[in-house]
């Protein structure tokens, strides 16, 4: 049972580096500081996207209309941590 716990770890790190690299991206091309029309930049901005997006839109519709920032990245990351922390201090500990 504490393998699939640690798994679930794992997962929930790897998913807030997919964040990170998603909303990067994003400034990078805001800024033009990468070039879409590349297949390869194109693919990984894809790949961000449909891994990304389905979990950034709920919290998109929720939040107000800030103008050009987007934070859900921001609480989509301190959600990710809120149950890393539950799991690591609540379920972990009386796992054996």
């Amino acid at each position: 049972m504490r393998a699939l716990f640690e798994v679930i770890l794992v997962a929930l790190q790897l998913y807030t580096y997919l964040i990170i690299a998603s909303a990067i991206l994003s400034w990078l091309v805001a800024f033009n500081v990468v070039n879409t029309r590349s297949e390869f930049v194109r693919s990984i901005w894809k790949f961000l996207d449909a891994v990304t997006e389905p979990v950034l839109r709920p919290i998109r519709n929720i939040m107000p209309n800030l103008g050009g920032v987007d934070i859900s990245p921001v609480i989509l990351i301190l959600i990710i941590m809120l149950i890393d922390r539950a799991i690591r201090y609540y379920v972990l500990p009386f796992v054996y």
